[in-house]
């Protein structure tokens, strides 16, 4: 199973980024090989489409959950749409959130925040 999240550094003790569509690394983290991939997110910078851009990062890697505090409409229809489950992670540490989901002690994240083009 590869788990995907997004992190402030090249590191599993990474703080996460509050914010899936603006961290500066996706960590891809494979629960099988134990391999760990480090990507650059070429969505954090953009002003429009971000969460699009960074949901089809994680679709071409072929996650199969991604771990993250919220997540906008727009990339959670994505991710959804490629079967990729999201998971709210419980505290800001990478490795403690991926330890906590093969625990099975992670809930699936119900709350998508709206877009940011769709605020009033």
């Amino acid at each position: 199973m590869k788990i995907a999240i997004a992190v402030e550094e090249q590191s599993m003790e990474s703080i996460i980024s509050p914010s899936f569509t603006r961290g500066l690394y996706f960590l891809i983290y494979d629960t099988r090989t134990h391999m760990k991939t480090y990507l650059n997110n070429e969505a954090k910078d953009k002003q429009g489409g971000a969460g699009i851009i960074a949901a089809q990062i994680i679709v071409d890697e072929e996650a199969d959950v991604l771990l993250t505090p919220k997540c906008t409409g727009n990339a959670a229809d994505i991710l959804e749409a490629a079967n990729i489950s999201l998971y709210k992670t419980r505290n800001n540490l990478a490795l403690v959130n991926i330890e906590a989901f093969k625990n099975g002690k992670l809930s699936l994240l119900e709350e998508i925040h709206p877009d940011f083009h769709k605020r009033g």
